[in-house]
């Protein structure tokens, strides 16, 4: 299969475990008060449920996000899940902003992680996203962003192994400052 050189190669097709960056476009912040970020952060709980993809870490930001999620028996989901995760957001914000018909999002990037280290390293880099963009000194002070929560819900064994792993040679997709 030729790659298009145009636009990130999709290739969702096996059972795993996934990281997802997407983007508004031309990187334009157009999520930005609160109630705009929560808007993605309900979607993005609401539809990943709805379509069977469960949520190990995400951080969410006026121009992008970032999540990590384990997919469901059909990885193939992926696309509508993202279609619909855009579309209602889309709309929402565009409604709220005055700016009906304005294209929101760009596009998404994804990664099959199948190496352990590989999405240890990832779920540590997705929560310390935050502090990586300059907008908090610790994560869990983030409210659009898995830190806290995983803070508060993991063993001590599982907080210290993986915010242990380095992430300053993580390659992804994050120029958006």
């Amino acid at each position: 299969m030729k790659d298009w050189p145009h636009a990130p190669t999709h290739r969702f097709n096996e059972k795993g475990t996934y990281m997802i960056t997407g983007a508004t476009y031309e990187k334009v912040h157009i999520f930005k008060r609160p109630q705009e970020l929560d808007i993605i952060q309900e979607q993005l709980f609401e539809i990943s449920l709805h379509y069977g993809w469960i949520l190990d870490s995400w951080a969410i930001f006026p121009n992008h996000y970032h999540f990590i999620a384990h997919s469901p028996d059909n990885p193939l989901s992926l696309r509508p899940f993202l279609n619909q995760l855009h579309s209602n957001t889309a709309r929402i914000i565009n409604e709220m902003q005055g700016q009906i018909g304005r294209q929101v999002w760009y596009n998404f990037w994804d990664s099959h992680l199948t190496y352990e280290k590989s999405y240890k390293a990832r779920l540590n880099y997705v929560m310390q996203n935050p502090v990586r963009h300059k907008i908090v000194q610790d994560a869990r002070d983030y409210d659009w962003c898995s830190a806290r929560w995983f803070a508060k819900n993991a063993t001590t064994a599982q907080y210290k192994t993986i915010t242990g792993f380095k992430i300053d040679k993580v390659n992804v997709m994050d120029d958006f400052d």
